[in-house]
């Protein structure tokens, strides 16, 4: 079986992470992949087109990741913690160059460019797993909810990326805790 489209993905996402997407040549993945550059745009008929799908790969391994956490996290509330851990692992594992999806976003600002809107896609997945679990767990504004955790999240990621240290994530769970918590106790009082 051929896996070379799956070499190629694996190949660019490491490229894209270790120096930067703009930056990396279609040469560099395909020489890294062990193809020609005639494979590689035999498999995508672009370099936009391969780093959507780097980011959709790269998105499926998260979805998968939020999976298997809120798996062994049945509670919503530590649930909704639990986004920092993962978090600040994907930031362990990928602390050379920050997030993938953001310095996406950077490299391609155009709203509608398909790279954009891959990240957009991404993004806005993880906001609605934080609304789904807020109304879970009986949160009347989990649109709030969700938006507020979603910013100390990605505020905490590239805090912690630009300061390389990882505590920022246990001061942005204990502020998001109190936060929760606060939350429901304006909900028993109404």
């Amino acid at each position: 079986m051929d896996n070379t489209r799956e070499r190629l993905i694996d190949s660019a996402l490491k490229l894209f992470l270790s120096q930067g997407i703009y930056i990396t040549g279609v040469m560099a993945i395909a020489a890294m992949a062990g193809v020609t550059k005639m494979t590689l745009y035999s498999h995508f008929p672009s370099k936009d087109a391969l780093i959507v799908a780097c980011l959709e790969e790269r998105d499926r391994r998260w979805r998968e990741e939020v999976a298997r956490t809120l798996a062994g996290h049945p509670d919503p509330v530590s649930g909704m913690l639990a986004f920092f851990d993962l978090y600040q692992r994907f930031l362990l594992q990928d602390s050379e160059r920050g997030c993938l999806f953001v310095n996406s976003a950077a490299e391609f600002p155009h709203f509608s460019h398909p790279v954009h809107l891959a990240v957009s896609r991404h993004k806005q997945g993880i906001r609605d797993n934080l609304n789904a679990l807020a109304v879970s767990a009986g949160i009347s504004d989990p649109d709030v909810v969700a938006e507020g955790l979603f910013i100390l999240l990605e505020g905490s990621f590239v805090s912690g990326a630009m300061g390389q240290d990882v505590r920022v994530f246990d001061t942005a769970r204990h502020v998001a805790h109190c936060w929760i918590r606060k939350q429901g106790q304006q909900e028993q009082s109404v």
